[in-house]
This record gives C-alpha cells, structure tokens and sequence, in this order.
C-alpha cells in the first residue's frame, strides 16, 4: 500500500470528501488524540502560551491545546497552518477557536520572528520529503520550513514534530535539515520496532542539551549544532569563510542580510 504522500500533493489529496473522511474517523480521532497529548507533554508548558499547529489539518488538534485546563498550564491560544483549502473550510465549519492560515509549510513559515512560544505538527512534515516537481527539492523545502520555524520561534521557544518516516535515509535528512537550522535536536520513538512505532522530532532553540531540557528524553538519539561549534578549518574573522557563515546564521534567525556578490568578505585596499 503506497504512503499518502506519495501519491499527490497534500492540497490536492485532501479533497473536500477526503477531507470530510479524515475528520469523522473515529479511528483517526483517537490516534490524533493520543498524539496531540504526547507532543503536549514533551512541550512541557506551565502556562498559557501561543502555539503553532503546523498542518493543522481540521482542527483536531488545536481544539486540544484549547481545551487544556488550568491546572495542566492551558488553556492554549494557536494558530493553524495548512496547505489544504478543504481541511481549513471544514475547520471553519467546526468553528475552531483558533486562527487559521492557508500556506506552505515548504515555502516557510510565515511570521514575525520570535512571535510564537511553541509549536506542534502531528503527521505533517513527512509530506516535504516529495518534491512535486523537478525544480522542487525536498531538501529545499525542509531547509526553508526548518528555517522559518526557528525565527518563528521565542528564544527558549519549543517544537515538538511527529512524523512518519518512510526509512532510515528520510528520518535523517529530516533531522539533519533542523539542526541546519540552528535547533538543539532529539528523536524520540515510542514503541519502536512495532507497526505503532511514532516517531517525534523534539527541537529546542537555545538552552542546554536537548536531554536536559526535555523530560523523558534520556537515551534518545542527540543532534546539537553547537557540539561542532569551535574554529573552522581554514577560516579567517572577518574572511570570506567567516562573513558568509555569519550571514547563514543571521538568515536562520530571520535577519534581513544584503545579497552575495563578488565583493562579499572581500578585503578592502587602504586609501590614503
């Protein structure tokens, strides 16, 4: 049986009908559930804060980050970010709490930096792994939603992704491209080795180590960017080598940088 994603574009694959039908399973309702509540729980929010649900789908998920009692740090207040127009018409028809927004994920994430507390996606990101077309690159879209996620996101900011990696090759590119750019990173999997298996991307901006961060992460697989931090080979401060990873971090962070040119990290002659 061939996996959603690889059979169309998300827009065009949750049609009104297959939308409707992902909505009402009760099936899918219960394995949303217990999702949502398990990316709930690695967030480890204390308070009400602002989050994202990227492919929010319906809905499913954000009416449980509203729900959220007192008690357990909620209620939540989020915004939904979908590509599929079907899923966020039947959204509105549920009359959703939260704020929705129609648009790619793989274009990036549209807005303000450092404007969000948290962020979640549950079945979503595994769709940036198809490239629906040849001048498309899963790898460029990974780079430009991690990217944007991590502007998106306060310092101290949390993300918490489950997806379903089709191999070994998928779940480290997707992994590989969020720790590019700049997150702390972990992978947990519950039930592993089991057809149940869920796999969660927990990514933390600043902080320490993700296993320190994190509750119950300890053994997980570790990504940290900073771990290789230290002096590149061959690089100069202020040579080209130096400005132009300078520039890459400033864009990761959401920083508006001037265009490469012949004269970038070029050495200036003395004028007397």
């Amino acid at each position: 049986m061939s996996r959603p994603e690889e059979t169309l574009p998300p827009d065009l694959f949750y049609s009104d009908l297959e939308s409707r039908k992902y909505t009402t399973s009760s099936r899918i309702l219960s394995i949303q559930s217990s999702m949502t509540h398990r990316a709930l729980e690695l967030l480890a929010l204390t308070t009400p804060s602002l989050i994202l649900d990227i492919g929010c789908g319906s809905g499913l998920s954000g009416e449980i980050l509203s729900s959220v009692p007192p008690t357990e740090g909620g209620p939540h207040i989020w915004i939904g970010m979908d590509i599929s127009s079907s899923m966020l018409d039947i959204a509105l028809q549920r009359d959703v709490e939260g704020d929705l927004l129609l648009a790619d994920i793989g274009q990036g994430v549209p807005l303000r930096p450092g404007s969000i507390d948290a962020a979640i996606s549950i079945s979503a990101i595994q769709w940036l792994c198809n490239a629906d077309s040849s001048s498309v690159s899963p790898e460029g879209r990974l780079s430009r939603f991690f990217s944007g996620l991590y502007a998106a996101l306060k310092r101290g900011g949390r993300a918490v992704c489950q997806f379903y990696p089709k191999n070994e090759l998928q779940r480290k590119m997707i992994s590989e491209a969020a720790v590019r750019a700049g997150f702390n990173a972990g992978i947990l999997e519950d039930e592993p080795g089991t057809k149940n298996a869920k796999v969660y991307l927990v990514l933390n901006v600043g902080g320490g180590e993700i296993t320190q961060v994190v509750k119950g992460m300890d053994g997980v697989d570790v990504m940290d960017a900073r771990i290789r931090r230290g002096k590149v080979e061959g690089e100069k401060k202020g040579g080209k080598k130096w400005v132009m990873r300078k520039k890459e971090a400033m864009e990761r962070r959401g920083k508006v940088v001037k265009r490469d040119s012949k004269y970038t990290g070029r050495k200036r002659r003395v004028h007397f």
